[in-house]
Protein backbone atom coordinates (compact mmCIF):
# COMPACT_ATOMS: atom_id res chain seq x y z
CA UNK A 1 0.00 0.00 0.00
CA UNK A 2 1.29 3.56 -0.86
CA UNK A 3 0.53 6.68 -2.36
CA UNK A 4 1.37 8.86 -5.07
CA UNK A 5 0.61 12.57 -4.64
CA UNK A 6 1.18 15.97 -6.87
CA UNK A 7 0.97 19.43 -5.21
CA UNK A 8 0.76 22.71 -6.27
CA UNK A 9 0.74 26.61 -5.27
CA UNK A 10 0.25 29.64 -6.75
CA UNK A 11 -0.65 33.23 -5.98
CA UNK A 12 -3.50 34.85 -7.69
CA UNK A 13 -3.11 36.52 -10.86
CA UNK A 14 -3.03 39.95 -9.12
CA UNK A 15 -1.88 39.14 -5.61
CA UNK A 16 1.83 40.83 -4.58
CA UNK A 17 2.11 37.63 -2.26
CA UNK A 18 0.85 33.85 -2.25
CA UNK A 19 -0.84 33.54 1.48
CA UNK A 20 -1.45 29.85 0.82
CA UNK A 21 1.03 27.18 2.19
CA UNK A 22 1.22 23.58 2.12
CA UNK A 23 3.68 20.68 2.09
CA UNK A 24 3.44 17.21 2.41
CA UNK A 25 5.81 15.18 4.48
CA UNK A 26 6.37 11.19 4.61
CA UNK A 27 6.65 9.98 7.83
CA UNK A 28 7.67 6.36 9.38
CA UNK A 29 4.07 5.82 10.06
CA UNK A 30 2.52 7.77 7.27
CA UNK A 31 1.78 10.71 4.99
CA UNK A 32 1.05 14.31 6.46
CA UNK A 33 -0.28 16.29 4.40
CA UNK A 34 -1.00 20.24 5.11
CA UNK A 35 -2.41 23.13 3.86
CA UNK A 36 -3.14 26.59 5.01
CA UNK A 37 -4.72 29.72 3.49
CA UNK A 38 -3.84 32.52 5.71
CA UNK A 39 -5.46 35.84 6.56
CA UNK A 40 -4.41 39.08 8.32
CA UNK A 41 -3.69 42.17 6.41
CA UNK A 42 -0.76 42.97 3.69
CA UNK A 43 1.89 40.50 5.10
CA UNK A 44 0.23 38.95 8.16
CA UNK A 45 -1.85 35.99 5.99
CA UNK A 46 1.17 34.91 4.48
CA UNK A 47 3.11 34.82 6.89
CA UNK A 48 0.05 32.86 9.30
CA UNK A 49 -0.23 30.18 6.93
CA UNK A 50 3.87 29.46 6.90
CA UNK A 51 3.95 29.70 11.09
CA UNK A 52 0.70 27.47 11.38
CA UNK A 53 2.05 25.03 8.41
CA UNK A 54 5.64 24.75 10.29
CA UNK A 55 3.87 24.96 13.71
CA UNK A 56 1.43 22.14 13.41
CA UNK A 57 4.07 19.74 10.92
CA UNK A 58 6.17 20.33 14.22
CA UNK A 59 4.12 19.43 16.89
CA UNK A 60 2.55 16.28 15.33
CA UNK A 61 6.24 14.62 14.70
CA UNK A 62 7.32 15.27 18.11
CA UNK A 63 4.32 13.58 19.92
CA UNK A 64 4.88 10.23 19.95
CA UNK A 65 1.40 8.25 19.94
CA UNK A 66 0.05 5.77 17.76
CA UNK A 67 -3.69 7.36 19.20
CA UNK A 68 -3.02 9.85 15.46
CA UNK A 69 -6.80 11.57 16.77
CA UNK A 70 -5.04 12.90 19.88
CA UNK A 71 -1.76 13.24 17.91
CA UNK A 72 -3.76 15.75 15.82
CA UNK A 73 -5.57 17.71 18.64
CA UNK A 74 -1.92 18.53 20.27
CA UNK A 75 -0.88 19.52 17.51
CA UNK A 76 -3.60 21.66 15.82
CA UNK A 77 -3.87 23.04 19.52
CA UNK A 78 -0.53 24.02 20.16
CA UNK A 79 -0.39 25.12 16.73
CA UNK A 80 -3.01 27.35 17.60
CA UNK A 81 -1.59 28.89 20.98
CA UNK A 82 1.81 29.33 19.03
CA UNK A 83 0.61 31.55 15.95
CA UNK A 84 -2.31 33.15 18.54
CA UNK A 85 0.93 34.61 21.37
CA UNK A 86 3.11 35.29 18.42
CA UNK A 87 -0.02 37.82 16.83
CA UNK A 88 -0.23 38.72 20.55
CA UNK A 89 3.33 39.89 20.82
CA UNK A 90 3.84 41.75 17.49
CA UNK A 91 1.49 44.61 17.20
CA UNK A 92 2.33 44.63 12.83
CA UNK A 93 1.03 41.18 12.87
CA UNK A 94 -1.73 41.81 15.26
CA UNK A 95 -5.24 39.47 14.28
CA UNK A 96 -3.42 37.22 11.54
CA UNK A 97 -4.53 33.96 11.40
CA UNK A 98 -5.28 30.80 8.66
CA UNK A 99 -7.48 28.10 7.84
CA UNK A 100 -5.85 24.30 8.00
CA UNK A 101 -6.42 21.05 6.47
CA UNK A 102 -3.99 18.43 8.18
CA UNK A 103 -4.38 15.22 6.85
CA UNK A 104 -2.26 12.01 7.97
CA UNK A 105 -2.61 8.73 6.25
CA UNK A 106 -1.30 5.53 7.68
CA UNK A 107 -2.18 1.63 5.79
CA UNK A 108 -5.59 1.44 6.67
CA UNK A 109 -6.89 4.68 8.00
CA UNK A 110 -7.11 8.51 6.86
CA UNK A 111 -7.26 11.21 9.84
CA UNK A 112 -8.16 14.82 9.68
CA UNK A 113 -8.45 18.31 11.27
CA UNK A 114 -10.55 20.94 9.72
CA UNK A 115 -10.49 24.63 9.98
CA UNK A 116 -11.72 27.07 7.91
CA UNK A 117 -13.00 27.44 4.57
CA UNK A 118 -10.26 25.08 2.98
CA UNK A 119 -11.73 21.88 1.57
CA UNK A 120 -10.97 18.41 1.33
CA UNK A 121 -12.53 15.83 -0.65
CA UNK A 122 -12.81 12.15 -1.29
CA UNK A 123 -13.51 10.67 -4.58
CA UNK A 124 -14.29 7.01 -3.95
CA UNK A 125 -15.52 4.56 -6.56
CA UNK A 126 -15.50 7.60 -9.67
CA UNK A 127 -18.03 9.51 -7.03
CA UNK A 128 -16.64 12.61 -5.25
CA UNK A 129 -17.45 13.36 -1.60
CA UNK A 130 -16.80 16.82 0.25
CA UNK A 131 -15.80 15.57 3.98
CA UNK A 132 -15.30 19.30 5.56
CA UNK A 133 -17.64 21.63 5.95
CA UNK A 134 -17.11 25.34 5.47
CA UNK A 135 -17.05 27.17 8.61
CA UNK A 136 -18.08 30.89 6.90
CA UNK A 137 -20.97 32.96 7.35
CA UNK A 138 -22.48 31.79 4.31
CA UNK A 139 -22.48 28.33 5.24
CA UNK A 140 -24.11 28.89 8.60
CA UNK A 141 -26.69 31.01 6.52
CA UNK A 142 -27.19 27.91 4.69
CA UNK A 143 -27.49 25.62 7.85
CA UNK A 144 -29.77 28.14 9.44
CA UNK A 145 -31.97 28.54 5.82
CA UNK A 146 -31.82 32.67 5.51
CA UNK A 147 -30.46 31.94 1.60
CA UNK A 148 -30.16 29.75 -0.80
CA UNK A 149 -27.86 27.61 -2.63
CA UNK A 150 -27.68 29.46 -5.40
CA UNK A 151 -27.55 33.23 -3.61
CA UNK A 152 -24.61 31.54 -1.73
CA UNK A 153 -22.45 31.73 -4.68
CA UNK A 154 -22.60 35.97 -5.25
CA UNK A 155 -23.13 36.12 -1.37
CA UNK A 156 -20.87 39.49 -0.18
CA UNK A 157 -20.09 37.29 3.07
CA UNK A 158 -18.88 34.51 0.55
CA UNK A 159 -15.35 35.12 1.96
CA UNK A 160 -15.83 35.43 5.73
CA UNK A 161 -14.52 32.86 7.93
CA UNK A 162 -16.19 31.86 11.45
CA UNK A 163 -12.97 29.70 12.63
CA UNK A 164 -9.24 30.73 11.99
CA UNK A 165 -6.41 28.94 13.61
CA UNK A 166 -4.87 31.72 15.62
CA UNK A 167 -8.09 34.24 15.83
CA UNK A 168 -8.53 33.26 19.65
CA UNK A 169 -6.68 31.77 22.40
CA UNK A 170 -8.57 28.24 21.76
CA UNK A 171 -9.44 26.77 18.67
CA UNK A 172 -12.55 23.73 17.53
CA UNK A 173 -11.36 21.73 14.71
CA UNK A 174 -13.48 19.58 13.25
CA UNK A 175 -11.55 15.79 13.42
CA UNK A 176 -12.69 12.74 11.39
CA UNK A 177 -11.63 9.72 10.26
CA UNK A 178 -12.44 7.12 7.98
CA UNK A 179 -11.21 3.03 6.92
CA UNK A 180 -10.23 3.17 3.47
CA UNK A 181 -11.35 -0.11 1.17
CA UNK A 182 -8.56 -1.16 -0.53
CA UNK A 183 -11.13 -2.25 -3.51
CA UNK A 184 -12.22 0.58 -4.04
CA UNK A 185 -10.61 3.61 -6.21
CA UNK A 186 -9.52 6.56 -3.50
CA UNK A 187 -8.18 9.41 -4.45
CA UNK A 188 -8.67 12.43 -2.28
CA UNK A 189 -8.10 16.18 -2.90
CA UNK A 190 -7.46 19.14 -0.78
CA UNK A 191 -7.46 22.87 -1.91
CA UNK A 192 -7.95 26.37 -0.51
CA UNK A 193 -11.01 28.86 -1.56
CA UNK A 194 -8.97 29.83 -4.53
CA UNK A 195 -9.58 26.16 -6.34
CA UNK A 196 -13.47 25.58 -4.84
CA UNK A 197 -14.51 28.99 -6.14
CA UNK A 198 -13.45 28.73 -9.35
CA UNK A 199 -13.60 24.86 -10.17
CA UNK A 200 -17.42 23.36 -9.45
CA UNK A 201 -17.68 20.09 -7.84
CA UNK A 202 -19.00 18.66 -11.08
CA UNK A 203 -15.70 19.99 -13.04
CA UNK A 204 -13.66 18.57 -10.55
CA UNK A 205 -15.07 14.99 -10.52
CA UNK A 206 -14.49 14.93 -13.75
CA UNK A 207 -11.19 15.87 -13.28
CA UNK A 208 -10.09 13.32 -10.37
CA UNK A 209 -11.45 10.77 -12.77
CA UNK A 210 -8.24 11.34 -14.78
CA UNK A 211 -5.91 8.29 -14.88
CA UNK A 212 -2.61 10.51 -14.69
CA UNK A 213 -2.19 12.50 -11.48
CA UNK A 214 0.00 15.30 -13.68
CA UNK A 215 -2.78 15.82 -15.98
CA UNK A 216 -5.16 16.57 -13.23
CA UNK A 217 -3.11 19.24 -11.84
CA UNK A 218 -2.27 20.68 -15.32
CA UNK A 219 -6.43 21.01 -16.14
CA UNK A 220 -6.53 22.52 -12.87
CA UNK A 221 -4.63 24.82 -13.20
CA UNK A 222 -5.43 25.62 -16.16
CA UNK A 223 -9.02 26.21 -15.80
CA UNK A 224 -8.29 28.76 -12.82
CA UNK A 225 -6.24 30.60 -15.09
CA UNK A 226 -8.64 30.65 -17.86
CA UNK A 227 -11.02 32.02 -14.94
CA UNK A 228 -8.78 34.86 -14.16
CA UNK A 229 -7.25 33.09 -10.76
CA UNK A 230 -8.60 36.15 -8.72
CA UNK A 231 -6.94 34.26 -5.59
CA UNK A 232 -4.42 32.20 -4.19
CA UNK A 233 -4.83 28.92 -5.16
CA UNK A 234 -2.93 25.21 -4.01
CA UNK A 235 -3.93 21.88 -3.51
CA UNK A 236 -3.10 18.62 -3.25
CA UNK A 237 -3.86 15.12 -5.06
CA UNK A 238 -3.23 11.98 -3.28
CA UNK A 239 -3.76 8.62 -4.53
CA UNK A 240 -3.96 5.59 -3.11
CA UNK A 241 -2.33 2.07 -4.80
CA UNK A 242 -1.71 -1.74 -3.82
Amino acid sequence: MGYRYVKFTSAGADKKFNEDSLEVIEMQDGLLCLLCDGVGGEYGGDLAARIALKSAMYFFSSFDSKDYIERIKYAIEEANAFLFNHSLNNVSEKNMATTIELMFFTESFIYWAHIGDSRIYHLRSQRLHLLTKDHSMVQKLLDEGFISGSQAKNHPQRNVIINALGEYQHTQPDISKIKVNDFETNKFFICSDGVSNIVSNKELEEILNYADLEQMKIQIVKLIKQRGAPDDYSFIILEKFR
